[in-house]
C-alpha cells in the first residue's frame, strides 16, 4: 500500500519543464502523422487545441495554452 502511495505523490510532483517537454514530442509525433492531410477545422479551447482533418479524424493538442492571471 505504502509502494502505491509513493508513487502517486511521485505523479503529483511533475515538473512543469519535463511535461512540456512531454507535451511537446507527443505534438510532434501526432503532427507528423498528419503530413498529407487537409485541415478542415481548428479550434481553441479553454484547456486544449483541437484540430479536424478531412479524413474525419481530430487531433488533441494539450499543455500550450497558460492561464492569463
Amino acid at each position: 500500500m505504502n509502494d502505491r502511495i509513493e508513487e502517486l505523490l511521485h505523479l503529483i510532483e511533475v515538473e512543469p519543464d519535463k511535461l512540456r517537454e512531454a507535451e511537446f514530442l507527443q505534438a510532434q509525433t501526432i503532427l507528423d502523422t498528419m503530413i498529407g492531410k487537409t485541415i478542415v477545422m481548428a479550434e481553441i479551447e479553454e484547456r486544449r487545441i483541437v484540430i479536424g482533418t478531412s479524413d474525419g479524424n481530430k487531433y488533441f493538442f494539450y499543455g500550450f495554452l497558460g492561464n492569463e492571471s
